[in-house]
């Protein structure tokens, strides 16, 4: 049996200041530190043969936070970053709706639709991750993993394997900063979603 933990990285300063926050980085906020250290608390009894996370510093950070001072190798990979927002990366959304206000529209409220100017749509990110999960699941068995990853790459995850469409991504829960997301996964390929956007560590 293969369990996979899923994660989102810690509140950074771009969330809290409501920045579109992509492939660009910015650093973890006290609050987002002190979470990612309480989810490593929480998990402190299980034993992870590794942990996955996005190449993003953001996400490393928050790996190394819920590592702690454990033995578990972190591998870092490119794939598991979050969606390529393009020329919207950095910005607050009133710096762009004027002149993008169908876009954005469209990116919230109808994904399935949404075509980037720069950078990607929902349907390239959920091709690179149907196929960077496929060779995580090959990569292990009968062990614990966790990703260590970001918020549409958490809603595309849970959606590849609740079998629901792009247009549905959106959907409840929301996914916030170190919630953890339990996926198990059997010998035969069976799928049972655990828990999904869990926050009960840090008591919000």
């Amino acid at each position: 049996m293969l369990n996979l933990y899923i994660t989102r990285h810690g509140e950074t300063e771009w969330n809290v200041e409501g920045r579109m926050q992509g492939w660009k980085n910015s650093n973890l906020t006290e609050k987002g530190i002190k979470n990612a250290e309480e989810l490593g608390k929480r998990l402190e009894d299980i034993e992870f043969r590794a942990i996955y996370s996005s190449s993003s510093q953001r996400a490393l950070h928050t790996a190394e936070l819920i590592r702690g001072n454990r033995d578990i190798e972190i591998i870092p990979d490119e794939n598991l970053r979050e969606i390529n927002l393009g020329s919207w990366e950095g910005k607050q959304k009133h710096e762009f709706e004027d002149s993008d206000r169908e876009g954005l529209d469209t990116f919230w409220n109808r994904p399935h639709l949404y075509k980037a100017k720069s950078g990607e749509d929902f349907f390239q990110v959920r091709a690179r991750i149907e196929a960077v999960l496929k060779r995580i699941i090959n990569e292990n068995k009968d062990c614990n993993v966790m990703l260590v990853t970001h918020a549409v790459i958490v809603k595309t995850i849970m959606a590849i394997f609740k079998a629901i469409p792009v247009e549905k991504i959106w959907e409840q829960p929301f996914i916030h900063g170190t919630s953890l997301s339990i996926v198990e996964i059997s010998a035969e390929s069976q799928i049972r979603i655990l828990m999904e956007g869990d926050m009960s560590h840090t008591g919000e």
